[in-house]
């Protein structure tokens, strides 16, 4: 990967590098004043992938189906297969990033680098952008509200959830979340730090008490024990099933993309922060997977339990220290939530500052005391309890909303990757760059991204019935279609993919900061 020096987007080749230029020119280069603070720097950047990624989140949410779908062989070496082309998603992401540092990210690019119907590629682009990270805020706390549920239940026995109970939290997780990305930037860039030593130092104690407490650990060979408990006799299609646990954790790394008008230097931050937020999961998810995986004592004990991390810590270390490292994972959750949330909203900023949302006009203004977009932030609050409301009724239909979440993602990361390649030596690229790269990792990234998909809609468990049908690719479909009935409504008449506000100099008198 290289830094070297190039031309933007929109720029001849004897114009001024982008390197020379500072954030602001960047930003009213591509036709957009600045709303918006600068306040995140590198690590910031960073930090709200990583915390979007949250291993510790991801792995505990899903480790549970892995189990039953591979066992500790694609737990583990399914972690490294899929970390590396999550990577190479990434590096061809960064890239795009780096040529076009806005808060729109995906649907811009989108926009920006289609040579026909740019309208048409950055509103499909920007709708399963927007489902998909709605779905992630969701999912996410309601996960959190069920580990909350598991933690009172084991320091109260008596205590019994139920779905009412879990819509409940959900509600009042999403909607504190909503108050912190109310308040300053700096606010937020300062709860993400936090996050990234919550989650490394959670990561040691887990990983540390995991190691040297249990009386009892696997034996080497155990990595490459192979289990396959979906109902369907094919071993082959049950581990590659085993694959989604790892495509489920690394999502929402276009955390950084988003945050680019609030991120200094962003040409070279956002990407950095892309690819560095993957890599640095990807080795830290490995030694938890490792840890939980080494410390299993009865294997289908575990397998059958409701929350099967929860049953290793609770074999291994005893009630006391179970309890205490739920508490860790809660944490993660709840900063997973947040740092989902604060990205989601500047996609909504950014979206609606072009006009492709129901009254653009509220979403994309900016509160002149905190310089955020505290009208979007709460669009996204709104949006994620409306698809949480539905598990009030069943925990099926909740799931069957949310599961697009992770289709959606990935769809909206490939296709200005696919543009990207369409566009050929035409691209010009930022000054975070892959060189001669950048072709083979792009057209590696969108080939995952199709293989993935097609996993995530097969049916993942057999018996096939009504709880256990796969719900994703009819809920992709329903949004697809509103996508294409709103588009050839009206959207086509008024939505041309991103909007310039003028030139340079003329944006630059427009800026509110």
């Amino acid at each position: 990967m290289s830094e070297r020096i190039s031309t933007p987007p929109g720029r001849s080749r004897g114009s001024a590098d982008p390197i020379t230029l500072d954030d602001d020119a960047t930003l009213h280069a591509m036709g957009y004043p600045r709303k918006l603070t600068r306040r995140f720097q590198a690590f910031d950047n960073f930090a709200i992938s990583f915390t979007i990624i949250n291993i510790i989140s991801g792995i505990f949410s899903s480790f549970g189906y892995g189990l039953n779908a591979g066992g500790p062989r694609i737990l583990v070496f399914g972690w490294i297969g899929v970390s590396v082309m999550v990577l190479f998603i990434g590096a061809a992401m960064a890239e795009v990033a780096s040529a076009f540092p806005t808060s729109g990210a995906l649907y811009f690019s989108a926009g920006k680098l289609a040579k026909r119907h740019k309208g048409a590629w950055s509103w499909y682009t920007g709708w399963l952008n927007f489902v998909g990270q709605i779905g992630g805020t969701a999912a996410t706390g309601y996960a959190a509200a069920t580990f909350i549920q598991a933690f009172i239940a084991l320091q109260w026995p008596s205590y019994e959830p139920t779905t009412h109970q879990t819509v409940l939290i959900t509600a009042a997780i999403v909607i504190v979340q909503g108050l912190a990305n109310t308040y300053t930037v700096h606010l937020v860039a300062v709860l993400n730090r936090i996050s990234v030593w919550w989650l490394l130092i959670g990561l040691v104690v887990i990983v540390g008490t995991l190691v040297v407490m249990p009386d009892h650990h696997q034996s080497a060979s155990f990595v490459t024990h192979f289990e396959n408990n979906t109902g369907f006799t094919n071993g082959l299609y049950g581990g590659m099933l085993g694959l989604l646990v790892t495509s489920w954790t690394f999502t929402g790394f276009d955390g950084s993309f988003h945050m680019s008008e609030e991120t200094v230097r962003a040409t070279v931050n956002a990407p950095r922060g892309i690819t560095r937020s993957i890599g640095y999961s990807a080795i830290t998810g490995l030694v938890l997977m490792l840890a939980l995986v080494y410390s299993i004592r009865s294997y289908s004990e575990v397998a059958g339990a409701a929350a099967p991390p929860v049953q290793i810590l609770i074999d291994g270390l005893g009630m006391g220290w179970a309890k205490a490292i739920l508490l860790i994972v809660i944490g993660s959750m709840l900063f997973c939530g947040l740092a989902n949330l604060t990205s989601n909203t500047r996609q909504i900023f950014a979206f609606s500052r072009d006009g492709a949302m129901p009254g653009s006009r509220w979403w994309h203004s900016v509160s002149p005391r905190t310089r955020t977009p505290v009208k979007a932030v709460w669009l996204a609050v709104g949006c994620s309890l409306a698809l949480v409301l539905p598990g009030w009724w069943s925990h099926t239909a909740f799931t069957a909303i949310v599961s697009v979440n992770v289709v959606g993602l990935f769809l909206a990361y490939a296709v200005p990757i696919f543009l990207r390649l369409r566009l050929g030596d035409a691209f010009q690229p930022g000054p975070w760059h892959l060189g001669r790269w950048g072709r083979p990792v792009g057209v590696v990234a969108v080939l995952w991204v199709l293989l993935s998909s097609v996993l995530f809609m097969l049916p993942q468990a057999s018996p096939i019935t009504v709880d256990s049908f796969n719900y994703a690719p009819i809920a992709l479909a329903a949004v697809l279609l509103i996508a294409t009935v709103w588009w050839f409504a009206t959207a086509r008449r008024r939505f041309h993919g991103p909007v310039s506000y003028g030139r340079p100099d003329e944006v630059a008198a427009m800026d509110l900061i």
